[in-house]
């Protein structure tokens, strides 16, 4: 790397109208300069409302995705680890009861014993708790043999049947989403998170951490409850409110969003923490046209149809009937 010389390391202050970067004499141009204002450049034009990218912005927090996709099956993603995973339908591990109508989304074993991290305001009732799957097939060195396998990626607490018409990401009250940088989420923080009654945190929290923490065997199976076979750890029962927490494993130590889907009318449908990060959706093929006998447009995708509706055995090819009239 070369070196910078003593009399390189200083320069006199330029006076106005002769700034370097400016400076038609320090480019050796023997002009000045002429600056031009143009019209500003168009908007997105794909519906978003959002300035084009030659436009500065200020940072925006990390942006929901297709949360609703994930509970949905058929549905085919890739975590980018496996390249191709369908989505199953969602798993349902019981139900929550949250009475006080406040639903707290929190890691239980980081509490500081200022209350839950994020409430979500509901009415109150008993809630079916879910996992949102997906399966995929991959080669496993070890047996020597494909494998299928049948991973989690979110978990909801479901609220309402209704779709989700938006998302967004839970916050605290003195939260600001100005001042997160690019991409950035407000979360909750460790390897366990968990739902829970807001109104019921502090014995709520106590039953949890005698529960699986410490391993208590004398406790009340009507207040301490396993889960075994599922993201889901644990269940607690405050006997007093009737009130429950259910604790989740994530996958590992980090932060995790909380999202909270409403729908068109602007009430909350369900509450989502990503237990790993948000899976792409894979695009099906586009559907190729085909030449057509009976009209000027048919279309048809390029998966096969079943052999007998229509298809010539063996040709891999659309046979021309009264049923099926297109050819290739």
């Amino acid at each position: 790397m070369s070196r910078v010389r003593d009399d390189e390391r200083w320069t006199d202050r330029p006076v106005f109208g002769e700034w370097p970067l400016l400076s038609a004499q320090v480019h050796g141009l023997t002009e000045p300069p002429v600056f031009e204002i143009t019209e500003a450049a168009a908007a997105a034009d794909d519906g978003s409302g959002l300035a084009p990218a030659t436009c500065w912005r200020p940072p925006r927090p990390v942006q929901p995705g297709p949360i609703g996709e994930l509970f949905r099956p058929g549905v085919r993603v890739t975590d980018g680890y496996h390249p191709e995973m369908t989505v199953v339908e969602p798993r349902r591990t019981g139900a929550l009861r949250v009475p006080s109508g406040l639903l707290a989304v929190s890691g239980p074993d980081s509490d500081d014993g200022d209350g839950p991290h994020i409430t979500v305001p509901l009415p109150p009732g008993e809630y079916v708790l879910e996992e949102a799957q997906a399966r995929h097939t991959y080669h496993c060195e070890w047996e020597g043999s494909e494998v299928t396998c049948t991973d989690t990626m979110a978990v909801r607490v479901l609220i309402s049947e209704s779709p989700a018409a938006t998302w967004e990401m839970a916050r605290r009250p003195d939260d600001d989403p100005r001042l997160l940088r690019e991409n950035e989420i407000f979360d909750t923080d460790g390897a366990t998170g968990s739902f829970a009654d807001a109104g019921a945190w502090e014995p709520l929290l106590a039953l949890f951490e005698k529960g699986l923490i410490q391993g208590d065997p004398d406790l009340d199976p009507d207040v301490n409850e396993d889960i075994s076979d599922s993201v889901y750890l644990l269940r607690t029962r405050d006997q007093a409110s009737g009130g429950e927490l259910a604790a989740f494993a994530t996958t590992g130590d980090g932060t995790y969003p909380v999202w909270v889907g409403s729908s068109e009318a602007g009430k909350v449908v369900g509450v989502v923490v990503l237990v790993e990060g948000m899976p792409e959706l894979l695009i099906p093929p586009p559907r190729r046209p085909l030449t057509c006998a009976t009209q000027d447009h048919c279309w048809r995708s390029d998966a096969h149809p079943p052999f007998g509706a229509g298809q010539a055995a063996g040709s891999g090819r659309s046979a021309v009937t009264s049923e099926n009239p297109c050819r290739t």
